[in-house]
């Protein structure tokens, strides 16, 4: 009986949770839609019911009752599953991500594990999308975004171990309660920023929005994918993006630490904040070439995370003062740009320094003269 009772809650529980992440994916859409408007010097949505609110729920309307068209030629059972397995491994991880001190589905002592783990199934979807699609260019996308998942997902798992060692726990609720003084983004901003630049790439946000690249690969491994099947991967990349927004929150920013609101709103009002954050980079930046994307994620990030778990490790064994930690962390992060920086304005300087070269030549031709 007991265990009716709680397998009832669980799903009760579970329906909560989907038709909350639902809503979620909607205001995203509308939030995403209005913000690069403003970026962009355009209102945005603003016909489709008050300030555009009814624009996403036309989307999806649109989306669920378009033609689903499946190739004659595609591994049906494949083409079917691959969504599914995207769709179900962006939810399951949120059974354990909390939003309030009480406010979580399933309370799990090793749940910064439990959701790394699951997180990287959705890589799976991808290949088997490309794969059962019998298309040759959706196989390339899903191989080209095995690679990249797999790639950024190091950054991602070593960071958030970093913040394991410094909460001496796998316990999501136990990291935000050591928080309480000050939040891990002042004494791990590399961290920080790894974190979020890897989790921007493992959703397939811009600039690393490169396996699905239109311009380069017709469609990644969605091409073949029309209809409700199509918006199941949209529906995965949003909740995505969201939960990369509160891991961020938990692990950096507090969780649902603040003054006088309930734990819920601090929660929320972080979360959407870091959310802002991903579309103004969408709003900002190029897309990056294959070769450019993965060079930076093994010359780059892979670097950085296991210099961020061995000055983690360094500072909690020999009990060191905070701030140590922030000045090594700020150290690396100050190092690591200027190497970017300089890579990235030499074709400018040497262009520059050719151009004082033919200034300088020209001069003494006339001087000559």
């Amino acid at each position: 009986m007991n265990f009716l009772i709680s397998l009832g809650w669980s799903a009760l529980g579970l329906a909560i949770m989907f038709a909350v992440l639902s809503v979620v994916v909607l205001s995203m859409v509308w939030l995403e839609r209005k913000a690069l408007g403003r970026l962009q010097l355009r209102y945005g949505p603003t016909r489709t019911g008050l300030f555009g609110l009814m624009q996403p729920i036309a989307d999806a309307v649109k989306l669920i009752i378009k033609e689903d068209i499946i190739p004659d030629d595609s591994e049906k059972a494949i083409f079917w599953i691959a969504p599914v397995i995207v769709v179900v491994s962006a939810f399951v991880i949120w059974v354990t991500i909390p939003g309030g001190d009480n406010v979580v589905i399933r309370h799990l002592p090793l749940g910064l594990f439990y959701i790394i783990a699951f997180a990287v199934i959705g890589i799976l979807g991808l290949v088997l999308a490309g794969w059962g699609s019998a298309n040759k260019y959706g196989i390339m996308g899903g191989l080209r975004s095995a690679a990249q998942l797999i790639s950024y997902e190091i950054p991602v798992v070593l960071v958030a171990a970093a913040v394991a060692i410094l909460a001496q726990s796998l316990d999501m609720r136990e990291i935000v309660a050591q928080q309480s003084t000050y939040p891990y983004l002042l004494v791990l901003p590399l961290g920080f920023m790894v974190f979020f630049i890897a989790g921007l790439a493992e959703v397939g946000r811009t600039p690393f929005d490169i396996y699905h690249a239109e311009s380069e690969v017709v469609g990644g491994p969605f091409v073949e994918y029309s209809g409700a099947h199509w918006s199941v991967f949209f529906l995965a990349e949003y909740i995505n993006t969201f939960a990369i927004a509160a891991l961020t929150t938990l692990l950096f920013l507090g969780g649902w630490g603040g003054p006088a609101l309930p734990d819920v709103v601090w929660f929320l009002l972080k979360t959407y904040a870091v959310v802002l954050v991903v579309f103004w980079v969408r709003g900002t930046f190029p897309r990056l070439r294959i070769d450019q994307l993965m060079a930076f994620a093994w010359k780059v990030m892979v670097p950085l995370s296991f210099y961020t778990v061995i000055i983690a490790a360094v500072y909690k064994f020999y009990d060191l003062p905070w701030w140590s930690l922030t000045i090594m962390s700020a150290a690396g992060l100050a190092v690591a740009g200027w190497i970017i920086y300089r890579r990235m304005t030499g074709p400018a300087r040497r262009v520059a320094e050719v151009q004082r070269q033919l200034a300088a030549r020209r001069a003494a031709t006339g001087a000559r003269t």
